[in-house]
Parts: C-alpha cells; structure tokens; sequence
C-alpha cells in the first residue's frame, strides 16, 4: 500500500486546515461534488494526524505511525464502510473488529454485502476508545460514505459524538450535508471542498495518460477524478450507443431503439442512465441558447434537437429518467428495462 497524499487542488487547503490542530474540532464533515477527491483528502488527513514528524502539517511519509498507515494496520485508525465498500476497495467481505465491525454473523456469505453503515460497527468502537491510543497521539475514525448511515446507526453516531472520547478525531465524508441528520450535521465542523480550476484538473489527467483530456473532463462535469474513472471504463468521452441515438434524432429521423438497447443492457444500468441524465442537462441547456455541459462533441446534434423539443416534455422526461435511477439496482429485465427508457428518451426528444 501507498501513503494517501492529498491532491495538488488540496493541497493548500490541507496545510491552512491541518495548521490549527491546538484548537481542531473533534468530529469534521468534509463534503463536496462528486469525482473531487474527498476520500483522498480524508484518508491523507488521517495519516497526518496521525504522523509523528508531520511536515508543514502534512504526513512525513517516514515514522513509524506512516509506515504503520501505509501498511494499513494503525492501531489507532479505524475505517468505517458498509461491506459493499469494502469489497470493492479489497477488503475481506466480513469486516472484523479491527476495521470497526464485528465479524459477520454466521451465513453472512449467503446474503449480499451491506451498503449501509450499521449500528454494530458504530457500536464495535466502545472498546477502541476506552483504550489508551499506542503512540499518545490522536485516534482517527474515517467514516464514509457518510450517507450510508441508516437512522439507528446515525443516532448511535450522534451519542457518541455527543460525549466525544478523548484524542479521537472524526472525519466523515459526504457529497451533501443535507443527506444526513440534522442533529449529526450540528455536531460536526463542515469543511468543504472546492473542485479544481479547469486548468489544474486537465493537467492532473494528462498526467495521468488520460486523453482527450477536455473530452473525459467535460463528461465528469469537471471532476477529475469522476473523469479518471470514466475514461477507464470507457474507449471515448461520448459513448457510441449516444451518438447511435443523437444523430438521427437531429436530423429529425427514428431511432433504432431496439438496437440501443441491446447495446446498454451490456452496461450496468446506473451508468447508462447517468449518461442520459448528462444528455438531457445539455439538451435543455441547448434548448435556451446556452453551452452545452457535459458533451461538446454532440454539441452540434444537441444544439439541433433543442430547436424542436418543448421544454415542459424534456423536463417531465428528465425527472422522470431521475426516478429511474432507484430501479437500477432492482433485479428487472434489463432489455426491457432499457427499451421502455430509450423509447421515453426518444418520444420527448421528437418535439
């Protein structure tokens, strides 16, 4: 494993924010967009919190508390995810105690991995904070993504945070505060983070060997990391099955939905359905003569829809394709899925 390290758009924010620890608060909600870098920040703040020979407020990389983080078995950091989370990032599917969880309950193998934070995780911490941390210094609890905390998990949060144990810092990472409890949200200090600067952010990619850099940018709404992951997923910024279904409609003729379809019910559908919820910002954009957002290559063909769609229909579609977005975990007929979707796509775009 690899030091985190904050990214270089938070860099001076980190060393402003890290700078007062004489007077830091003891629980931090860091919110911000999405694909900006939160968990970065957070994680990278839990190890410089946690340094020994911090450096201008930052992680040294070089004591033995880095080197125990870098190995992922501080004792004094705990990471609390639903197990969904954990799985993804490598974790055993059945967190133990050392991670803020108790050991699944039996058949836990046989049930999908939660996607909620639950109230034993939060509960499994009692015994951590009535020890003595192991290097006299700070404790860390990294919770995320904070709004996976259901109602009993949170309120078992907002009682600890009420009489907060000694030395112990919280730092919970959320996109929006008002995705949590407002009583919870009151004992946190907010720290908010700002996106980058275009400039910085395509720098950042190239870097990263992302090309066209301003293409996979744009598709992210500017969230350089949302834009790394897309053009890992992906062969262009502009997926070809939306070029399949924008180009005729500019051009006034019928798509072929049944085709479309059989190209998305490939792809996941949270991720399809984003690239349409992408499209239709840019279309009502194009509709009242502004710039389009998140394809400037479809520009053209957009721009052409956008003359002839009533604005009332692309918004009822809009927030329509919004409360689609719940079913696409739901264990549907994914062909059928997609055809009924494109097909309302198609009909809201034909004016």
């Amino acid at each position: 494993m690899s030091l985190a390290q904050f990214l270089p758009w938070h860099e001076a924010t980190a060393r402003a924010w890290l700078g007062h620890r004489e007077r830091f608060a003891h629980a931090w909600l860091i919110h911000g967009a999405a694909g900006i870098g939160k968990l970065d920040f957070a994680a990278a703040a839990a190890a410089s919190l946690l340094c020994e020979s911090p450096r201008d407020g930052l992680a040294c990389g070089a004591c033995i508390a880095c080197g125990w983080v870098k190995s992922g078995n501080h004792p004094d950091l705990r990471r609390i995810r639903p197990e969904a989370v954990a799985l993804e990032e490598g974790a055993d599917a059945a967190p133990d105690s050392e991670d803020g969880a108790e050991a699944a309950p039996t058949g836990a193998s046989k049930r999908a991995p939660s996607k909620e934070i639950r109230i034993d995780q939060i509960r499994s911490l009692e015994s951590w904070f009535n020890t003595a941390t192991h290097r006299g210094g700070y404790r860390v609890a990294l919770l995320y993504p904070a709004q996976a905390l259901n109602i009993i998990s949170a309120n078992a949060l907002l009682k600890v945070l009420e009489e907060p144990p000694p030395n112990t810092v919280f730092l919970l990472v959320i996109e929006a505060p008002d995705r949590l409890l407002p009583t919870l949200v009151s004992r946190c200090r907010r720290l908010p983070l700002a996106a980058p600067a275009p400039d910085v952010a395509l720098a950042w990619l190239r870097e990263q060997g992302v090309r066209p850099a301003e293409g996979w940018l744009a598709a992210a709404g500017g969230a350089p990391l949302g834009a790394l992951r897309l053009a890992q997923q992906g062969d262009s910024p502009v997926p070809a099955w939306l070029t399949q279904l924008t180009e005729p409609l500019a051009a006034g003729r019928q798509p072929d939905v049944g085709s479309l379809a059989e190209a998305v019910e490939k792809l996941p559908a949270a991720e399809w359905l984003d690239a349409l919820q992408r499209f239709y910002t840019d279309l009502m954009l194009a509709a009242s003569g502004a710039p389009v957002r998140y394809f400037p290559a479809l520009a053209g063909d957009v721009g052409a829809i956008g003359k002839r769609v009533r604005a009332a229909q692309v918004a009822d579609a809009a927030q329509w394709l919004t409360k689609q977005r719940r079913l696409a975990s739901h264990p549907l007929n994914a062909k059928l899925f997609a055809h009924a979707t494109l097909q309302r796509v198609v009909l809201s775009c034909q004016g």
